[in-house]
């Protein structure tokens, strides 16, 4: 189903599923703990991270220190925000922005197995990163979806934005639209991967962008949380300057997934994706269960890849002390998507 305009986007999805997960996320994610005017004022530049005031009796112990700049912590289950700090602080999010770009290329209904081709137009000329994806090579687009939001590669982003009907310019449209809807009001995209410094958003904002997604898009949730990704055997051509002639063998090419608490056992990671531009700092958007919650942790501009993985670590250990051995399992079941 082609990505005509945004009126397409809505009408594929069954209307009551549409107005249903609309109405819950602005129940679930809205008022009460999304206005960034009223629960969350609480948040502003230079803030430390603190407890939601409405259930501040319930936690025990101190709140953590944590080195992201802009921090939130979301229950799932009640729709409140456990911990903030400048939630709602507008900040590059890097390749955070995958997540928007793998919701739009599922839900145009596109065929994953077909083949797309690399172009020179997927190479980064924003901040000249790499890839171990080469120019002229073709992947199906399932293969390039995994490769988006498990390797956080960025020729695979820019492809399937680039091959998405109307091309790159109207996905870019697509993603600022949706946004919007989702009540999205302080995010703004121009491209598909992240790469730009000119792709933000808020804690807050990115928050209902997970949860969204983790509700409605399984396909998401079971890329997202795999430790690792493999293309399989592959024909890998080596150039060696002592060789005159390249040296060409099969492996098997694998991936590992940027977020490594998915390799971790004492994690339960429902969904996931990393962010790293050097003015987003060290970026992360998880769901997880914790402490019998379900919960979404957003951590934007941490110092460094082992402070970030460090924040998540002090937020589980948080909530796991704050949590009463009498607390019902809160888990709740994911809406369909149609």
């Amino acid at each position: 189903m082609a990505l005509h305009s945004y009126g397409t986007l809505l009408k594929r999805m069954h209307m009551k599923t549409v107005l249903t997960g609309l109405m819950l996320l602005c129940v679930h994610t809205g008022v009460a703990a999304f206005d960034g005017h009223a629960s969350l004022q609480w948040s502003h530049p230079g803030a430390t991270a603190v407890p939601a005031p409405q259930a501040e009796s319930d936690y025990n112990t101190a709140t953590p220190e944590l080195s992201a700049q802009s921090v939130l912590v979301y229950d799932q289950a009640s729709g409140q925000p456990l911990l903030a700090k400048n939630a709602t602080m507008q900040t590059p999010i890097a390749s955070i922005t995958k997540l928007m770009t793998a919701m739009l290329v599922l839900e145009a209904g596109l065929p994953l197995d077909e083949r797309i081709t690399l172009t020179n137009d997927d190479r980064d000329t924003l901040k000249g990163t790499g890839s171990r994806l080469a120019i002229g090579s073709t992947y199906t687009r399932g293969q390039l979806l995994h490769l988006a939001l498990i390797a956080s590669d960025n020729r695979a982003a820019h492809a399937l934005g680039r091959t998405s009907p109307g091309g790159l310019d109207r996905f870019v449209a697509n993603m600022n639209r949706t946004a919007h809807t989702l009540g999205m009001r302080d995010t703004v995209y121009i491209e598909p991967t992240g790469l730009s410094s000119q792709n933000r958003s808020t804690a807050t904002d990115l928050a209902k962008l997970a949860d969204y997604a983790y509700q409605n898009f399984p396909e998401i949730r079971q890329i997202t949380s795999t430790g690792y990704y493999t293309l399989g055997t592959q024909r890998v051509v080596l150039l060696k300057k002592h060789h005159h002639q390249p040296q060409v063998s099969y492996r098997t090419v694998a991936f590992n997934n940027t977020n490594r608490l998915t390799r971790m056992d004492d994690w339960n990671i429902g969904l996931s994706k990393t962010g790293f531009i050097n003015e987003a700092g060290h970026c992360l958007v998880m769901q997880a269960q914790v402490a019998q919650r379900d919960v979404i942790i957003v951590l934007l501009d941490a110092t460094g890849s082992n402070r970030r993985a460090g924040d998540a670590a002090r937020i589980k250990q948080w909530l796991e002390s704050n949590n009463p051995s009498n607390r019902a399992d809160t888990r709740h079941a994911s809406a369909s998507r149609t």
